[in-house]
C-alpha cells in the first residue's frame, strides 16, 4: 500500500487499464503522486471493496459505482463518469479479419471460427452469452468457447482461440491482436465507467487529483486510443 499523502492506492476495471497506463506516469511526474494500481473486473472488484479492502480510488461500471454511492461507501460528491465502451471483437495481429457487420455475418462467423475466448467474470462476457442464447447458437458454441478470467485476446495471441471478444478497451490493452470492430449494433451493449473517491480514503486529496486527470480534455485522445470514448 502507498503511504498516506505520498501515492493513491487505485481499484480500477480492466476496461481502463489502457488509459491508466497512458496517462498515470505524466500525472506521476507533474504531481509526485504516485498510483498503486490493482486491475480486476467489476464484479470481482466489488466483494474485495465490500470487505473493506484499503483504496482511495475506485474505477468501475456505471451501475457498481452507483451501488457504492447508495450504501455511503463512495463519496457521492466525488463521483464522476469516465467513459462509455463497446464490446468488440479481436484476433491476432495478422490474421484476416471476419466479417462481422451484421448479426448474420456474426453467426456466421462465430460458427466459422476454432474457438472463441469470453471473459468469465466480466460485463461483456455475461453479456455475450446473453447474445449467444438469443441468436440461438449458444448450445452449438458451448464446445468451441473458452470462458477464461482475465484479458480475453491473451487466448487470441497465444492461438487458443481465433476470436476474442470483450470489451474494445480490454481488447486494445493486449500486444499482438488486432480490433476486428465492435458488435453489431442490435446485440451490442454500451457500458459506462465511474470513478469515485471512498469515504475511508487514506489519501482522498491525491485521488481527486488523479480522477481530475482523467476526465480532463487532454485526456481526450487517450482515452480514445485505448479504446474508450470520452463522454
Amino acid at each position: 500500500m502507498t503511504e498516506r499523502g505520498t501515492g493513491v492506492r487505485v481499484l480500477s476495471t480492466r476496461a481502463t487499464r489502457g488509459v491508466l497506463e497512458a496517462l498515470v506516469p505524466g500525472f506521476t511526474r507533474s504531481t509526485g503522486i504516485a498510483a498503486a494500481i490493482d486491475y480486476g473486473a467489476t464484479n470481482e472488484l466489488m466483494p474485495r471493496i465490500a470487505a473493506g479492502e484499503a483504496a482511495d480510488l475506485v474505477l468501475l461500471s456505471r451501475a457498481a459505482m452507483d451501488r457504492l454511492v447508495a450504501d455511503g461507501v463512495v463519496d457521492p460528491v466525488s463521483r464522476t463518469d469516465i467513459a462509455r465502451s463497446l464490446v468488440g471483437v479481436a484476433v491476432k495481429a495478422g490474421a484476416p479479419h471476419p466479417d462481422i457487420s451484421t448479426v448474420d455475418a456474426l453467426v456466421a462467423t462465430l460458427r466459422a471460427a476454432r474457438a472463441v475466448a469470453l471473459s468469465k467474470t466480466g460485463a461483456s462476457g455475461l453479456h455475450f452469452a446473453r447474445v449467444l442464447e438469443r441468436l440461438g447458437i449458444a448450445q452449438e458454441m458451448a464446445a468451441k468457447t473458452i470462458v477464461r478470467d482475465g484479458f480475453t485476446a491473451e487466448r487470441a495471441v497465444s492461438g487458443e482461440a481465433d476470436l476474442a471478444v470483450q470489451q474494445m478497451s480490454e481488447l486494445l490493452a493486449v500486444q499482438g491482436i488486432e480490433l476486428v470492430g465492435p458488435l453489431p449494433d442490435e446485440v451490442q451493449e454500451v457500458s459506462y465507467f465511474s470513478g469515485g473517491i471512498l469515504a475511508r480514503a487514506e489519501n482522498p486529496d491525491g485521488a481527486r487529483a488523479l480522477l481530475a486527470h482523467l476526465v480532463a480534455p487532454e485526456a481526450k485522445a487517450a482515452l480514445e486510443a485505448s479504446g474508450l470514448s470520452a463522454l
